[in-house]
């Protein structure tokens, strides 16, 4: 280094970066080797020592960009792309490269259900692998300051959001467990026409068009009913499934149909802490502070379905579970409004099943 100077000079690095010297003009090699470099300069990133054992997590960990024909793959190792035709051909033969590669990570979107076949066959394979919310994704593309958006662009942030978070590898698709979320699907898709149907009923001004309105509605409650009975037959041949069902309809205030799309909709029930099932359905409350500031508590993000699953027998539950009536009492003696009280009463209804779930006990009013 030079000798010091008087106050607080700055230096421009190779990158185009400013670095403050605090009083001594620092040596250009030592800045290179000490200071990551701007990774938004035509040189590119430099790493500094402490970065350089995740270096070697990064560098294993894979990105794919799934869309309805065709799939894109990058690997942080070499920097490669590659686009992939979407048939069950090119699957086998990319799974067979990847079990040669021995990523120690492949993460992809959940796209509706275009991912299942390639994470069917990789989770067969033995590999691991995350799938994660794409929100997530899009946030931390904003995050590093990407704002272009192709096929190919997808797949590279997936992979670095991948390297750089490490989310944690999702459970294996199981098939009844699939089955029962695509019966449940086609359901609640069923039980939103029927309420369009329903709704149109008051707007018949004449005998043919209420009789053809009426026809639409038996016929989807003819329907539900088969996907119902359907839903039924694929939890009874399932022995975990049927365990886990049968535990949570132990609950007074939940039915069949409840627990069995609690058991769809959150397979992790039972693996879980309390706050961890309370996160995951969004009914956990929020800090919203900053500095001095303190904003009001509240729920949000989590599996939106669930929660709308959990409403109705929440509402039951108040009425006719004695433990759920009581601590809903309780809190609006205390201030609480009433839907605030609500959702505290979905959040200890998730909380106490996945404990039951955990300790394999069906419910007990004392246990709760």
């Amino acid at each position: 280094m030079s000798a010091p100077t008087s106050g607080c000079s700055r230096w421009s690095g190779r990158g185009g970066e400013t670095v403050p010297t605090l009083g001594f003009e620092p040596a250009r090699s030592l800045i290179r080797r000490r200071f990551i470099i701007n990774p938004n300069s035509r040189l590119g990133a430099k790493m500094s020592p402490h970065m350089q054992g995740r270096d070697k997590i990064m560098n294993s960990c894979i990105g794919i960009d799934i869309s309805k024909n065709s799939f894109d793959v990058h690997r942080l190792a070499d920097g490669s792309d590659q686009h992939i035709d979407y048939t069950n051909k090119n699957i086998r033969d990319i799974v067979k490269r990847f079990l040669s590669e021995a990523p120690q990570r492949i993460v992809m979107e959940a796209t509706g259900g275009y991912e299942i076949p390639l994470a069917t066959e990789l989770f067969a394979a033995g590999l691991s692998v995350s799938i994660v919310n794409p929100k997530r994704i899009r946030d931390f593309a904003k995050a590093i300051g990407q704002t272009a958006k192709t096929d190919k662009i997808d797949a590279r942030i997936i992979a670095r959001f991948g390297a750089t978070l490490q989310p944690p590898p999702s459970d294996a698709l199981d098939k009844n467990a699939f089955k029962i979320r695509a019966l449940t699907a086609r359901k609640r898709q069923l039980i939103n026409m029927r309420t369009a149907e329903k709704n149109r009923t008051e707007h018949a001004r004449d005998d043919f068009t209420a009789r053809s309105i009426q026809t639409v509605i038996d016929t989807l409650n003819a329907q539900i009913d088969a996907l119902e009975e359907e839903i039924r037959t694929v939890i009874s041949t399932s022995p975990e499934l049927k365990r886990k069902s049968e535990i949570i309809q132990s609950v007074p205030g939940i039915g069949e149909n409840t627990a069995s799309a609690l058991v769809v909709n959150m397979p992790e029930l039972g693996a879980l802490n309390g706050k961890q099932a309370a996160a995951l359905t969004g009914t956990a409350p929020i800090n919203r502070d900053s500095g001095r500031f303190r904003g009001k508590r509240m729920t949000g993000g989590g599996r939106c379905e669930v929660r709308k699953t959990l409403y109705m027998p929440t509402l039951a539950a108040i009425r006719h579970n004695p433990v759920i009536r009581s601590y809903y009492q309780r809190l609006l003696a205390a201030g609480k409004k009433k839907m605030v009280a609500v959702v505290a009463c979905m959040r200890k209804i998730i909380v106490t099943v996945n404990s039951m779930l955990a300790k394999n006990e069906a419910w007990n009013p004392n246990f709760a």
